[in-house]
């Protein structure tokens, strides 16, 4: 079979004089979009601080990639739609990957060595990964705002379902949601009456993880985080059924956070309510 010919002419139906494209470049990009992602990052500085958040064990004289461009590949991979590390062999010479990845020579890092990454990164590098990412974001939302001026600040916590196909690590079987797949919890911060919501605290966590697990050490750190940022602001916390335990209502109440949190339907509550 013949090499496929190539249509040039667009609409050559609807006018008199049809448009005529042709691509003479070497290499093309189909990922412009990442551009404006990157601008983006850039603006905020976030994946800088994750990767200053990352420990490198290996020995300097022996490295291709330092960790911000490893970092900056896997993330904008996965923001393309390229969630495999076997994705990175076919986009090696994507100029537009290459760009936003720091590159200017070379091609972009390999499956292996990507894996290798993945799989170097420590509890403790997590650990700090999130913090910065925290204070990143709570930085950039403080430079954009008069801090006099933010007087409600709702923390929103809520774990969601991340359904999983194959045998990773701490996939479970969640009941609730009758499937199988990782059951992370995100925190997000919301200021006075403004729709958008900005995420503070992802936290990956096995499939059958409780649904509280973790929520009362994430607020420990964003709390006092929050009201050095905005020392005007009164902090709200929304949380959904799963986090109604007499630990986290404890704790809200002992650190004098106005608190909404959803409980279950039990005979207490019944006998106690009034019909409207």
């Amino acid at each position: 079979m013949g090499k496929q010919k190539r249509q040039p002419v667009l609409f050559e139906d609807l006018y008199d004089k049809p448009a005529v494209v042709t691509f003479t470049g070497p290499r093309q990009s189909s990922d412009g979009g990442v551009i404006l992602l990157d601008a983006m990052d850039r603006k905020m500085g976030l994946i800088r601080r994750m990767a200053q958040a990352i420990r490198d064990p290996r020995q300097k004289g022996k490295i291709t990639y330092d960790i911000e461009q490893l970092l900056r590949e896997r993330i904008f991979l996965i923001t393309c739609g390229y969630p495999k590390c076997d994705d990175a062999d076919r986009l090696a010479h994507d100029p537009a990957l290459k760009m936003v990845s720091h590159l200017r020579d070379g091609r972009l890092a390999s499956q292996p060595t990507l894996s290798r990454f993945e799989n170097e990164v420590t509890r403790t590098d997590l650990f700090r990964i999130g913090r910065a990412t925290s204070e990143t974001v709570i930085d950039f939302e403080r430079r954009k705002r008069i801090v006099r001026k933010v007087r409600r600040i709702t923390i929103d916590m809520d774990p969601t379902e991340d359904p999983t196909y194959g045998d990773q690590q701490l996939t479970f079987f969640n009941a609730f949601y009758d499937n199988w797949c990782y059951l992370p919890m995100i925190t997000t911060i919301q200021f006075g009456d403004e729709s958008d919501q900005y995420q503070v605290a992802p936290v990956l966590r096995p499939g059958n993880a409780k649904g509280s697990l973790g929520a009362i050490g994430i607020l420990k750190r964003l709390v006092p985080r929050l009201r050095r940022a905005f020392p005007f602001a009164t902090l709200y916390v929304r949380m959904d059924g799963a986090f109604s335990t007499p630990e986290v209502l404890a704790w809200l109440e002992g650190n004098d956070l106005l608190h909404l949190v959803n409980m279950a339907k039990n005979s207490v509550l019944s006998a106690k309510a009034e019909s409207l």
